[in-house]
Order: structure tokens, then C-alpha cells, then sequence
């Protein structure tokens, strides 16, 4: 039986994550401390006229891959499963070239706030507008953006592996990742992300440190035929992310900025990784510490929500983060609907 307290806190968490960092996406860190104070940003940033805490893209194309998965007429076959993700992100595509337009599939398209462009990234953009159906085995660029790994989280929410194994959970979010990034990392680190998601949900008994150690063994050991060079460079990276988090000296800001900016899907993952073990227990100090870089703070944010949230469990996101938190009842929705899906 799938648990809702840690689907609902990986959905809600990563939706957090990204609200936090969405403010402050574009600014560098001379800008985000003079606006913020030293400690950077602590709190959601409220929108004026609605006064909730906006989500990006990040979250918008997380629900639409939950949504994806449930459209699916099996989404244990992978046939069915990858053209339920490709349905789902064509309806995404529409509601940000078109707003509500009539040819959709999934119900989220009905609502406004989805309609609405929350600086969608120009890879997922350009690979749906063109129709065609990216994979592993056939790349439709040679794009490694974070777009991939921002969205896949549900992938690892939804498959238990009493129904199928680890390895084929985690190919999953690579071809939903390769749909429209075609490099290498740019779908290992979504297999890396659903992966950990997934040891968070299913394996209690695991501590974090043991679910990262995991991912990095075996995730890259699934994509050497394909990509051998960039599994040792993948590995590398979330090593070094795993070793910084140990480095109590290491100052958040200096350990984020040894792993990169986040603009790419295996800095995204590495950063995550860095804030949720160093912070494994304080959901908030984990938050704060991934947006408040230069960097793609909301996909920082997204996924180390994501990880955490599904770590921990929906009961230690401060309230903080959920009040006034846009779409909220929206997300509780879809972690219901991944609950109860047979």
C-alpha cells in the first residue's frame, strides 16, 4: 500500500522547494543577500495580488508527470506508461503556448494557474513543439538541463517494487527525462532522482546516507552500454556531493558552489543530494540552503523538497511552507490520486 504522508510530502515538498527558489531564480548572490539579508532567503516570497507563494514550471510539469502515469491504460507496460507521460506533456506544452485550449487530456489543463507561464525552460519548449517522441536510444537533442530531473519525482512515488524491479522504475525516469533531454545526464540524473524517491517511499529502513549510496552504485551501472564515460563523470559528482555533506567546515554556500549552479540535471541532483544529507533532519535548513545560491534555485529547491519530503514525510514540513503555498489542495489532489491508483 502506497504511503500518502511521504507521497504527499515528496509532492508537497519539491512544490515548497521550488515556490522558495522561484523568487530568487534569476538573481545573483550579491542581489539575494542585499534583498534578504546575510541568511539569504528564509521565507516565501508572497505574491502581491494573491498573496500565495508562486510555484514554477518545475512543479507545474511534476503534476502533469503524476497525471502522465495515471492516464496510462497500463502504466506497469512501458509502452503505455512513456505515451501517458508524452499525452501528459503535450497537454503541459499546450497550456503554455495556447492557455485552456479544448484538445486536452488531462484534467489539470482546466486550471488557471497552469495556464500560466512560469518561465518555462526552452528545451521541454522547443521538444514538444516539434512533436517528436525522444527517448534513450534515439535523443531528440543534446540538451543535459535540469528540465529532466526537476519533474520525475511521481515516477518514483507511484512504482513499488513488488510490481517491478528498481532497475526498470529507474529506466522509467530516465525515458520520461529523455522525452525531451537527450544527453546523458540529462536522463541518468531523473533515473538518479526517481531512484532515491523510491528507497525514501518503500525502503523505511534505509537511512538516506544508504539510499545515496545506492543510487550512485547502481543507477549508472543501468546506462554504461549507452553512456560509459558520463556514468564514472555521474558518479563522481554525486560522490563529491556525499563527501561535502560529511565536511561540517564546509559552509552551505562554498559546498554549493564546488558542485555548480544547478542549470544542468546532474548539478541539480548533486546540490540536492548535498542539502538533504547535510540537512537530513531540519526539512527547512535543507530548503533554505538549496535555493540561496546563483544558481536554478527553484530546481535546487524542487528536488531537494522532493528527496526530503519523501524521506521524511509529510508531518515535518514546517507550516510555514505549506499556508500559503499555491495550488496546495491541487497537489494534496494528485498525491490522493497516486495513492489510491491500483
Amino acid at each position: 500500500m502506497r504511503d500518502y504522508n511521504k507521497i504527499a510530502g515528496c509532492l508537497l515538498g519539491g512544490a515548497a522547494g521550488d515556490a522558495l527558489g522561484y523568487a530568487i531564480e534569476f538573481d545573483d548572490e550579491k542581489t539575494i543577500f542585499s534583498k534578504y539579508g546575510e541568511a539569504g532567503i528564509q521565507n516565501f516570497d508572497l505574491d502581491f495580488t494573491s498573496g500565495e507563494a508562486i510555484i514554477s514550471d518545475d512543479t507545474q510539469m511534476t503534476l502533469f508527470t503524476a497525471e502522465g502515469i495515471l492516464l496510462a491504460d497500463n502504466p506497469y507496460i512501458y509502452k503505455d506508461f512513456i505515451y501517458g507521460v508524452f499525452e501528459a506533456y503535450q497537454d503541459w506544452y499546450r497550456t503554455q503556448m495556447f492557455r485552456m485550449h479544448p484538445s486536452k487530456k488531462i484534467w489539470l489543463s482546466d486550471i488557471p494557474e497552469l495556464n500560466q507561464r512560469r518561465a518555462p525552460g526552452n528545451t521541454c519548449l522547443s521538444a514538444l513543439g516539434s512533436g517528436k517522441f525522444g527517448g534513450i536510444d534515439e535523443p531528440i537533442n543534446n540538451s543535459k538541463g535540469c528540465g529532466g530531473v526537476m519533474r520525475v519525482a511521481p515516477i518514483g512515488l507511484f512504482y513499488s517494487q513488488d510490481k517491478l524491479s528498481i532497475d526498470v522504475i529507474d529506466r522509467f525516469g530516465a525515458s520520461a527525462a529523455a522525452l525531451t533531454h537527450g544527453h546523458p545526464m540529462g536522463y541518468i540524473s531523473a533515473a538518479g532522482l526517481v531512484h532515491i524517491v523510491n528507497l525514501a517511499v518503500y525502503k523505511p529502513e534505509m537511512s538516506l546516507k544508504e539510499i545515496v549510496d545506492d543510487m550512485i552504485e547502481k543507477v549508472p551501472a543501468l546506462f554504461i552500454d549507452e553512456a560509459a564515460g558520463f556514468c564514472i563523470k555521474f558518479q563522481d559528482l554525486m560522490r563529491k556531493a556525499v563527501k561535502l555533506a560529511e565536511e561540517k567546515e564546509v559552509s552551505d554556500l562554498d559546498a554549493i558552489h564546488q558542485l555548480g549552479e544547478g542549470w544542468v540535471g546532474e548539478e541539480t541532483l548533486a546540490i540536492a543530494i548535498y542539502c538533504a544529507l547535510r540537512h537530513e533532519n531540519d526539512f527547512d535548513k535543507a530548503l533554505t540552503a538549496s535555493v540561496n545560491h546563483r544558481g536554478d534555485s527553484d530546481s535546487t529547491g524542487s528536488v531537494t523538497g522532493n528527496i526530503l519530503g519523501a524521506y521524511l514525510g509529510l508531518q515535518t514540513i514546517p507550516e510555514k511552507y505549506l499556508k500559503n503555498l499555491e495550488l496546495r489542495k491541487t497537489i494534496m489532489m494528485v498525491a490522493e490520486r497516486l495513492v489510491d491508483k491500483e
